[in-house]
């Protein structure tokens, strides 16, 4: 293991861990995506609300978002609103992790240019993992 550490930080020795905000209001849901994110040696950051989530992106400027649509304060569309407003927020890859699954809502959310819509009940943590370091791998920074 120690090998593949050492390969990792070669890759990217100025970034360390990719840092992934995780806006989620759901605890169940939260805790779950948090430890297996947290085992694949990502930095989680959780924000409870649309508005945290924002402040969070603003400050923290992760590497990929994970957003819900059905939010607190301000929506899921809110944020991404706000995100492609900012010229330092534009470029971060966004996922949305929902269980909205009206054609509707995707074809809201695609004006976007998000990565991809997931719908929970349809995928495992574990493919929605691969889907984020798919797009990491994309977004090599």
């Amino acid at each position: 293991m120690a090998s593949s550490e050492k390969t990792a930080k070669k890759e990217s020795p100025s970034r360390g861990k990719r840092k992934i905000l995780l806006v989620e209001d759901d605890t169940f849901i939260s805790g779950m995506y948090i430890a297996k994110l947290a085992l694949e040696n990502f930095d989680v950051l959780l924000a409870t609300d649309g508005e945290m989530g924002l402040e969070y992106a603003r400050k923290q400027k992760p590497d990929l978002i994970l957003l819900d649509l059905m939010l607190p304060k301000l929506d899921g569309y809110g944020v991404l609103k706000a995100l492609k407003k900012s010229p330092a927020l534009a470029k971060i890859p966004v996922i949305l992790l929902t269980n909205l699954n009206q054609q509707e809502s995707i074809d809201k959310a695609r004006k976007y240019q998000i990565e991809d819509y997931l719908i929970k009940a349809h995928f495992m943590p574990s493919e929605v993992i691969e889907k984020v370091k798919v797009v990491l791998r994309k977004y090599r920074r």
